[in-house]
């Protein structure tokens, strides 16, 4: 027999203990919930930096992108987020996809209008080269601020995850800055 009420409903016998089983489960599952599997994951701005005369047109670490970075520049863009664990373990390693556009100071034909033309980009950027590699990522205390992403000459690529920017005496990475382009590179 069931009966229908408006307000409180007492429940009682059987259904009583069915409610409480449940109510026990639930909680149980609430419980473990909290367990984790893996590593607890924390978000990471991106930046980049880019210390070669080609154009970096795009880049992706471990799938999260990053902005275009012209010649010789980088650090202002800061995209979001790529994922990290909260703890830095020995081994831990990024993969970093980028196309780089070698000639961006070419001349590029315009139409009568002073317009470019989808003919005149896609002829263009037949040019650009795509390009993966997978690097280490470096030790980081307890503080993780973003991952910098350092595009090198000869298609070289570091990754740093330090808080301060290029300005700062204590900035790690100021010899990237340094480095001078070849006019040839290694065989790879």
């Amino acid at each position: 027999m069931s009966v229908v009420a408006c307000g409180p409903v007492e429940v009682v016998g059987a259904a009583m203990s069915s409610w409480r089983v449940r109510g026990w489960v639930l909680m149980g599952v609430v419980v473990l919930s909290g367990c984790r599997s893996g590593p607890e994951m924390v978000g990471a701005p991106v930046k980049g930096f880019n210390h070669t005369s080609a154009e970096i047109m795009g880049f992706t670490i471990n799938g999260a992108g990053g902005p275009r970075i012209p010649p010789n520049q980088g650090g202002g863009n800061e995209m979001c987020c790529s994922t990290l664990p909260l703890q830095w373990r020995p081994g831990l390693r990024a993969t970093i996809e980028w196309d780089k556009d070698p000639n961006p100071y070419e001349s590029v034909e315009r139409d009568q209008y002073g317009q470019i033309t989808k003919e005149i980009v896609v002829r263009h950027s037949a040019g650009y080269s795509h390009h993966k590699t997978t690097v280490e990522i470096p030790k980081y205390a307890k503080e993780l601020c973003a991952l910098q992403v350092h595009f090198l000459p000869c298609d070289q690529v570091r990754v740093s995850t330090t808080c301060y920017t290029p300005s700062n005496p204590k900035y790690p990475d100021k010899a990237y800055f340094n480095v001078k382009e070849s006019v040839t590179c290694p065989v790879r």
